[in-house]
C-alpha cells in the first residue's frame, strides 16, 4: 500500500528543493540548476520498488531519488559542488548517482545510459533474479538510435526493464509533440502505457501494474507519462521566450504538487493543519541543508585525480599447452576456455562470436558450444555490444565482448568514450567498470580496405579512464586478459590480425604480464626502437638486416595505456637515440606522446644524443589495393634508412 503521506513530503521536500537553489542562484550562491518541478508525482514509482531494483534516472528526477532514501542535504552538497557531493563536484546538478541505494550514475549525452540499463537488466536475468532495472529518460532522448537500440535489445531478450519516458513536450525549446516516436507511430502499443502523470493514484496504478508484468517474466515495458516542466530547461535558459504565456498559466494552474495537496485535504486523508505543518518542516529543513552544506569544505587540487582509474591489476601467470602458445589467435582462445571453466560471472557477446562460425578469426571457436548460456551473438550494433557491458560490468559480472574489428568502433564511441571511460571517475569511485573489450586491429593484410585495416590505439589513448593493450605475441596476448581480469577499469585489448595467425618459437614458461610493463624484445646498443603490435615485426626484420651496421633495442610497450616510461628511460641511457616505430596515422599520436614526454622531461632528454624520430604512417587511411596499404606503412626498409641517418649524429 502506497504511503500518501510520505509521498506528498518527498514531493514537496523536491519542490521545496528547487526553488531553494533558485533563490540561491539570484542571490550569486552556485553557478547552475535544473529543475524537476511538475515531475515530482514520479517519486511514486521509487516507493514501489525494491531495495534490489537498480535505477537510472533522468535529470528531473529529485523525487525519485528522494523516494530511494536519500536526504535533501544530497542536493545541497551537490549545488555547491562539495568535496562530500556524491561526485565530488565533478558531475553537474541532475546527474544523480548513488550506489548504496542502486542509483546508477547518469551521462549527460541522452539518453546514454540505457543501454548500460540492458546490461544490468541482462546480468539480472542471467543471475535468475527478479529484479527490475529501470530507467528514466526524456521524450526528446526518445528520438536517439540508442533509445530504439535499447528497446531492441531488450525485447529480443526479454529483459526485466522498465523505461520511463517522462514527456513534457519539450527538449529544451524544441515542440516534441509532433515528433517523439509514440505520436509517429513507431512503438509497439502492447508493451506501452500511456499515463497522466499529473495525477498520482494514476501513476502509482499504472506503475504497479507494469512491475508486476516485468518481475512476471513479461519482458520490457514503457511508462510513457504525460507531465508538465514548470520551469524553464535550466537556469541558463529563458522558456517564457519560446512558450506562450497563456500555456504557462495553465500549467501553473493544474500544478500537480497543488493538486496532490488538495486532493489529500478534500479525502480528509490529510487535515489542513497538518499539511501546513509538513510544509514548514519541509522549508525549514531544506533550508537548513543548504545552509549548512554551503560550509562543507570545496574541492582541491590534489581531487583532481582519484578514481580515474582503480588499482593497478595484478599481474597475473598463465597456464597454456605449448601448442596454444605458438599462435596468437590459439592462445587467446585457451584462455577463453580457461577463463570461463573458472569464473562464472564471465559472459561473452559479439558479432558472430558462436559457433559454428566462432569469430571471424576464430577467437571464440567452442566457446558456445560449451557455454551455451554464456557466449552470444549480439546484433550488429556497437553502440549495444559497449552499453551492454557496461551496465553489466558495473553490475558485477566479467563481460568479455567483441568488436568485429575496431574500425567499426564508431557506433559504439558514444558509450565507450562517455560510459566506459568516465564512470568510476564520474561517480567518485562507487561505480566502476570492469569490462574487457577486444577488437581485431591494424593492417600488414593487403584487401582490408579503409574499415579494417586502421591501428586505433590513438583515439582511444586520448580517453582517460581506459587501459589499452596492443600485444604483439601470443604469451602476451593471454597475459594480458589475465591480467584486465583482475581489474576494476574498462580495458580494450587490440589483436593485430596480421600476426593471429602467425607461428613463434615456445621458449620457458610464459610470463605474466603486468599494465605498464614493456618487454624488451632484442637488446641493443645504438639505437632504442619503441614500437608495439604488428611493427615489432618489422623492427625485428630491421634489425636483423642491419646485423653488425647497427645494434637496435627494441622495446615492445605490450600497454599502451599505461606505457613503460622506466623501461624507455632506462633503454636511452644505454643508446642516446629513440626511434618510435608506429602503425599510428602521425598526427596526434601515441608516438608524439612518447616522444613529447621523452622531449620535456629534464633525465631523458639528457641522455639524448640526437633528436628522437617517429616513423609513422602519414595523416592517410589504407586503402584496399595492396599498393595503397604498402605505400604508407612503416617497413623495415624506411626502419633501416632512419637508423642509417641517426647514426650520423
Amino acid at each position: 500500500m502506497l504511503d500518501k503521506k510520505r509521498l506528498l513530503e518527498i514531493m514537496l521536500t523536491a519542490r521545496e528543493s528547487d526553488l531553494r537553489e533558485m533563490s540561491l542562484l539570484k542571490q550569486g550562491k552556485g553557478w547552475f540548476h535544473v529543475g524537476g518541478m511538475g515531475h515530482e508525482a514520479l517519486a511514486c514509482l521509487s516507493l514501489l520498488l525494491r531495495d534490489d531494483d537498480v535505477i537510472s534516472t533522468h535529470y528531473r528526477d529529485k523525487a525519485i531519488v528522494l523516494g530511494r532514501g536519500l536526504d535533501v542535504d544530497y542536493f545541497a552538497r551537490a549545488y555547491y559542488g562539495k568535496r562530500d557531493s556524491y561526485s565530488r563536484g565533478r558531475q553537474l546538478l541532475g546527474h544523480y548517482s548513488w550506489r548504496p541505494r542502486n542509483i546508477w550514475s547518469m551521462p549527460s549525452p541522452t539518453p546514454s545510459h540505457l543501454l548500460p540499463a540492458c546490461g544490468i537488466a541482462w546480468a539480472m536475468k542471467l543471475q535468475g533474479k527478479t529484479s527490475l532495472s529501470v530507467a528514466c529518460l526524456g521524450d526528446g532522448g526518445a528520438r536517439q538510435g540508442e533509445f530504439f537500440e535499447s528497446l531492441a535489445f531488450a525485447v529480443e531478450r526479454n529483459l526485466p526493464l522498465l523505461l520511463v519516458v517522462e514527456d513534457n513536450h519539450f527538449a529544451i525549446s524544441t515542440d516534441t509533440r509532433k515528433m517523439n516516436p509514440l505520436h509517429l507511430g513507431m512503438l509497439d502499443e502492447s508493451r506501452v502505457t500511456q499515463v497522466n502523470g499529473r495525477d498520482v493514484d494514476i501513476l502509482a496504478a499504472a506503475f504497479q501494474e507494469n512491475i508486476e508484468h516485468i518481475r512476471a517474466g513479461g519482458g520490457p515495458r514503457i511508462m510513457w507519462c504525460d507531465l508538465d516542466r514548470l520551469s524553464s530547461h535550466t537556469s541558463s535558459d529563458d522558456h517564457s521566450g519560446y512558450r506562450a504565456a497563456e500555456e504557462l498559466a495553465n500549467e501553473q494552474k493544474n500544478d500537480v504538487l497543488q493538486v496532490s495537496m488538495n486532493r489529500m485535504v478534500d479525502q480528509n486523508a490529510m487535515p489542513l493543519g497538518e499539511l501546513e505543518a509538513m510544509r514548514q518542516r519541509v522549508s525549514v529543513r531544506v533550508a537548513q541543508a543548504y545552509a549548512e552544506a554551503e560550509s562543507h569544505s570545496n574541492p582541491q587540487q590534489e581531487d583532481l585525480f582519484p578514481e580515474l582509474l582503480g588499482p593497478a591489476p595484478a599481474a597475473q601467470p598463465i597456464s597454456l599447452p605449448n601448442a596454444q602458445r605458438e599462435r596468437m589467435a590459439d592462445a587467446v582462445n585457451g584462455f577463453f576456455h580457461q577463463i570461463l571453466d573458472r569464473d562464472d560471472r564471465v559472459v561473452f557477446f559479439g558479432e558472430d562470436i558462436e559457433d559454428p562460425k566462432g569469430g571471424v578469426f576464430r577467437l571464440t571457436k567452442g566457446l558456445s558450444t560449451k557455454f551455451p548460456n554464456r557466449v552470444f551473438n549480439s546484433p550488429l550494433a556497437e553502440a549495444t555490444i559497449l552499453g551492454v557491458a557496461c551496465g553489466m560490468a558495473s553490475y558485477g559480472m566479467r563481460p568479455i565482448f567483441e568488436l568485429q574489428f575496431i574500425d567499426f568502433v564508431g557506433p559504439g564511441w558514444n558509450q565507450l568514450v562517455n560510459n566506459l571511460a568516465t564512470l568510476r571517475w564520474r561517480s567518485n569511485g562507487q561505480w566502476n567498470c570492469p569490462a574487457v573489450v577486444y577488437a581485431p586491429c591494424g593492417a600488414y593484410l593487403p584487401g582490408g580496405g579503409m574499415w579494417h585495416s586502421q591501428a586505433g590505439g590513438s583515439p582511444l589513448a586520448q580517453h582517460p579512464g581506459l587501459r589499452v593493450a596492443i600485444p604483439s605475441t601470443p604469451d602476451d596476448a593471454a597475459g594480458i586478459f589475465q591480467t584486465a581480469l583482475t581489474g576494476e577499469d574498462p580495458t580494450i585489448i587490440l589483436l593485430p590480425k596480421h600476426l593471429l595467425w602467425k607461428r613463434v618459437a615456445v621458449d620457458g614458461p610464459a610470463e605474466p604480464v603486468g599494465f605498464g610493463q614493456a618487454r624488451v624484445a632484442r637488446e641493443g646498443t645504438d639505437i632504442t626502437v619503441v614500437t608495439w603490435g604488428n611493427c615489432i615485426e618489422v623492427a625485428e626484420a630491421a634489425a636483423d638486416e642491419l646485423g653488425t651496421e647497427a645494434s637496435l633495442e627494441i622495446i615492445d610497450l605490450r600497454t599502451v595505456v599505461p606505457w613503460d616510461r622506466e623501461c624507455v628511460a632506462n633503454s636511452l641511457k644505454k643508446t642516446g637515440r629513440l626511434l618510435v616505430v608506429q602503425e599510428e596515422r602521425e598526427s596526434c599520436s601515441l608516438g608524439q606522446m612518447i616522444i613529447s614526454w621523452i622531449t620535456t622531461n629534464q633525465a631523458t632528454w639528457d641522455t639524448l644524443l640526437c633528436q628522437p624520430q617517429l616513423l609513422s604512417k602519414p595523416d592517410i587511411y589504407v586503402g584496399f589495393q595492396h599498393e595503397y596499404e604498402w605505400s604508407c606503412l612503416p617497413t623495415a626498409e624506411r626502419v633501416i634508412q632512419r637508423a642509417r641517418e641517426m647514426l650520423t649524429y
